[in-house]
């Protein structure tokens, strides 16, 4: 089991770690981890560990193992492999995990202005998508992209929380997607709130966001596509809304 420290502060972009295992497959274990697991439509994440003796290890990628508190760095090729019970110092490609956090959030915050159950979605460092369960597109893009930009604008404050998952059963609602659920089994559901006490939004959620909407920056919604008689696909991307 990995102390995934992202789960409490997505702003850590480094940190000093020891290996815990080498997979068959050159995957790396350790005691603890900044870096972000691909999981809930968002990329795990990339950078570098480095060695005593400055020496780096590139990490392509980062998935989860057996379990999501498994959490395997993935070198790149032709790598050096570290020694188990060696101690690293951990760097992710910061630069793409703020623009996967903004991103992911922006993801969030369309689903605020559409409040339908959530078929699909896929977060990206240019461009993200969502999937609703909607049968006809009640908005268009700028009327979207106008309401998402007054939440970024107010600057709401964006947080996470735990619950149990007895707390959860009573408030099946806090749950958007349509057809996946949130993982059970540790007695705990990890809540990300926008606005004061959730007053905004409040879902189950594993990923990584920013502290303030503010933070998202300009976005705007570029494409509506229908996918099937009720479903239709919502890409955001950054940016103002181009005129």
């Amino acid at each position: 089991m990995t102390a995934a420290l992202f789960r409490e502060d997505a702003y850590l972009s480094t940190v000093e770690a020891k290996v815990a295992g080498i997979r068959d497959d050159g995957g790396i274990l350790l005691d603890r981890t900044v870096f972000y697991a691909t999981s809930g439509g968002q990329p795990g994440d990339t950078g570098h560990f480095e060695r005593s003796d400055g020496l780096v290890i590139r990490i392509a990628g980062t998935i989860t193992g057996e379990t999501k508190d498994e959490i395997v760095h993935l070198p790149a090729e032709g790598q050096p492999a570290p020694a188990v019970g060696e101690a690293l110092v951990l760097h992710i490609d910061w630069k793409r995990r703020y623009r996967l956090m903004r991103m992911h959030t922006a993801c969030h915050i369309l689903s605020v202005v559409l409040p339908y159950p959530i078929t699909g979605a896929s977060v990206g460092e240019e461009e993200s998508r969502v999937d609703f369960d909607l049968a006809e597109a009640s908005a268009d893009k700028a009327e979207v992209t106008e309401r998402m930009m007054a939440i970024v604008s107010a600057n709401h404050p964006v947080f996470t929380r735990w619950i149990t998952d007895a707390e959860l059963d009573a408030n099946p609602g806090l749950v958007k997607s349509a057809n996946v659920r949130p993982p059970r089994g540790a007695g705990r559901i990890r809540l990300v709130s926008i606005g004061e006490d959730g007053a905004v939004d409040t879902q189950p959620c594993g990923g990584t966001h920013v502290s303030e909407t503010q933070e998202v920056g300009d976005i705007h919604i570029g494409k509506i596509e229908k996918k099937g008689r009720e479903n239709r696909r919502f890409r955001i991307r950054f940016g103002p809304m181009p005129g």
